[in-house]
């Protein structure tokens, strides 16, 4: 897949957790980053599939950029893992759909346990979605809720500028 990805970043309200009882699928994520200047290169394992991700840099706020991806072997992504800076982000990606759409709901884990962020991509940066319950104060561009961004500075530093309900 390669395109203009153009997606939306919202926190998610923690009391309740609904997100959870509606999610119809749920998968656990590792994956790592290259260090490269002007793009974004990225080594997933998501369950059972790998996957190499080139993301160039950000637009319209934060909600639009060039996404490349390509499936890649899990032997080809283990021996990768290592090569990436910083560590490795740990999460479980939650799918929840909202009228036409679906988010994408990230619950981390490790050095970034307790965030909780969702994400909805877009058709066009004006394409108007269903809100679910859940969603709380949109923080596109936000560069803390980037996850290569996470690996250099940990959820805990900058928790407490996190509304209370959302932490």
């Amino acid at each position: 897949m390669s395109g203009q990805e153009i997606e939306r970043k919202f926190l998610v309200r923690k009391a309740g957790t609904p997100w959870r009882a509606q999610a119809f699928s749920a998968s656990d994520i590792r994956q790592g980053y290259m260090a490269v200047e002007g793009a974004t290169v990225r080594i997933r394992i998501r369950d059972d599939k790998a996957f190499l991700t080139i993301k160039g840099p950000s637009a319209d706020g934060g909600m639009s950029r060039y996404e490349f991806e390509k499936e890649i072997t899990l032997t080809e992504a283990e021996h990768l893992l290592p090569l990436c800076r910083g560590g490795l982000i740990e999460k479980t990606r939650y799918l929840v759909r909202s009228g036409a759409h679906t988010f994408e709901v990230d619950e981390f884990h490790g050095l970034n346990d307790g965030l909780v962020f969702a994400e909805v991509e877009l058709g066009s940066v004006g394409e108007a979605f269903e809100r679910p319950s859940f969603i709380g104060p949109e923080v596109t561009g936000n560069r803390h809720y980037y996850n290569s961004h996470l690996l250099v500075e940990p959820y805990p530093a900058w928790a407490d500028e996190v509304p209370e309900d959302y932490r």
